[in-house]
């Protein structure tokens, strides 16, 4: 968090010697038919002296930021949007779709598709399978590895020279032959490295245990329900891209939605769109990475308020993509940017660090 604090002094020190800006002025995020209830940032009992200098500060600067949002109390209360961008414009999420996977497998698993994430790959994954490399240690490979992991293959995204590094597969004709096929480097359960292939796989499986396409199982079990009609999935990639190894792209309000249904362990508008116990159990650390507590393809990020600790649980995606939801404070925040590879994606977690945090008032969470 060192180096993020520093990335927002200096922007509010740069802010400073700026002229000529019109004053941010506030407005309540509009009312639309998409399930949001909107209110007065005040209404929140949340100090806006912060939120208002820091939003007058930044127009002054060049920043990548394209949205941010502020839920509290299952109400809109900020939305704000940089440059060209809008509400209605459907952002790539990056990384943060594995954590709506996540959601995905939970509906999975209630729907009776998959029995249960101890259970191993090859149970669920039919085609394909591994041809090169073989090793006793792949029949072992559990769903639970995918989703921590931890799976042993060769695959690390952020090394560079790792067989199933993320850009060197894209290049490759047939994914998931590709990632069945890498050399083993752990045994299953061993070691955690951040795998984006492995994501794959376990979408497949969803996929393929279920008879419907991601995008298909998507929409008929979750986005319905949650009233998210706008989106896409898609890929940077210039090769075919298979339906499971997609990404979503979803607009700002819309990934909000999936912060509160993980705020209200699953339940949407009354209706229980995951069980509870998935999401307390997906939300909950397994494993490390990097040092920081990572759950099923969730991130538990902490935050220091007033000396007190709180929890964010957290989806992140390259470039500046994130859902923070702190339950303990009844507060979802929402970031979107384009700081693709740079470590300027972090500026939103120094927001909410030094910014919108210490204007809420910590309170007993109403559930």
């Amino acid at each position: 968090m060192n180096d993020i604090a520093k990335l927002t002094i200096l922007i509010l020190l740069v802010s400073t010697v700026c002229y000529g800006q019109n004053p941010y002025t506030y407005s309540q995020p509009k009312t639309l038919e998409d399930g949001w209830k909107t209110n007065h940032i005040k209404s929140q009992g949340i100090d806006s002296t912060l939120i208002y200098k820091f939003f007058n500060q930044i127009q002054g600067v060049q920043h990548k930021l394209h949205s941010v949002l502020l839920i509290k109390n299952n109400q809109l209360c900020l939305e704000e949007y940089f440059k060209d961008h809008n509400a209605n414009e459907p952002h790539d999420l990056r990384s943060t779709s594995k954590s709506i996977r996540s959601i995905l497998l939970g509906i999975a698993i209630d729907k009776g598709f998959i029995d249960n994430i101890n259970d191993p790959i090859n149970k669920y994954l039919k085609n394909p399978i591994p041809k090169k490399n073989l090793d006793v240690r792949k029949e072992k490979i559990t769903i639970k590895h995918l989703l921590t992991m931890s799976s042993g293959l060769d695959c690390d995204d952020w090394d560079k020279k790792s067989k199933g590094q993320e850009d060197r597969v894209y290049k490759k004709k047939d994914w998931l032959q590709y990632t069945l096929d890498l050399p083993m480097v752990n045994t299953p359960g061993k070691e955690s490295r951040y795998c984006s292939m492995g994501v794959i796989l376990m979408t497949e499986i969803i996929s393929q245990s279920s008879g419907m396409s991601i995008m298909e199982f998507a929409d008929e079990y979750l986005f319905k329900s949650l009233g998210i009609d706008n989106v896409k999935w898609g890929h940077t990639s210039d090769k075919e891209v298979i339906a499971s190894g997609k990404r979503l792209y979803m607009t700002s309000r819309d990934m909000a939605k999936i912060g509160q249904l993980i705020l209200k362990k699953g339940e949407w508008n009354g209706e229980q769109l995951v069980s509870k116990n998935w999401i307390e159990e997906s939300t909950t650390p397994k494993t490390k990475i990097t040092g920081i507590d990572y759950c099923y393809l969730w991130w538990n990020i902490p935050f220091t308020i007033n000396e007190q600790k709180v929890i964010s649980k957290t989806a992140t995606g390259n470039g500046g993509q994130y859902i923070l939801i702190i339950p303990e404070m009844d507060v979802i925040a929402v970031f979107t940017g384009g700081a693709y590879n740079s470590q300027e994606d972090k500026l939103a977690f120094a927001i909410m660090k030094d910014i919108i945090l210490p204007s809420i008032k910590k309170e007993k969470n109403k559930g």
